[in-house]
């Protein structure tokens, strides 16, 4: 596996939930950079609400689940992981202080139900109307509401 082809942005989840946020009438912006850090971006950045919403790849950010060590050069991979995940955690924090809300998903997590959980912490900036720069138009061919209207319960971590 060559480590410069595995993509860092609009990853195939990525791409997925950023889909149904944007039907689900959701404006948002990619790859934010993070003020007070450098080389940081956020996923999927909701400003008006100060929502920043990480897809983490189960591979670089060692998920619990799914997080495998190569065999070569294991000491290096150990190491690479374990700092991505301190990076995460001080970027929650970092991001914290500022007085963002920070929703991390994992890459396996279904799209429908990460896209469930922003719109949940979103509702009330969506209500308000704060968070689309148009009117959302339905084509003719669907007349069912959008699946998103009505969000899961908010996974505790």
């Amino acid at each position: 596996m060559r480590m410069r082809k595995q993509r860092s942005r609009d990853t195939k989840p990525e791409v997925a939930v950023r889909r149904l946020l944007h039907s689900a009438g959701l404006r948002f912006r990619l790859h934010r950079h993070i003020p007070g850090m450098n080389r940081s971006t956020i996923d999927i950045a909701f400003p008006g609400p100060h929502v920043a919403v990480f897809i983490d790849g189960c591979f670089w950010h060692g998920c619990p689940e799914h997080a495998t060590f190569p065999k070569a050069n294991s000491a290096f991979w150990r190491e690479k992981i374990d700092k991505n995940a301190l990076r995460d955690t001080r970027t929650t924090a970092h991001l914290e202080a500022l007085g963002w809300t920070v929703l991390r998903f994992w890459e396996h997590e279904a799209p429908e139900y990460v896209a469930a959980q922003v719109v949940a912490v979103l509702r009330p900036w969506k209500a308000q109307g704060a968070l689309t720069s148009y009117p959302r138009i339905r084509s003719s061919s669907s007349s069912a509401p959008c699946p998103l209207g009505q969000a899961a319960a908010p996974r505790q971590a």
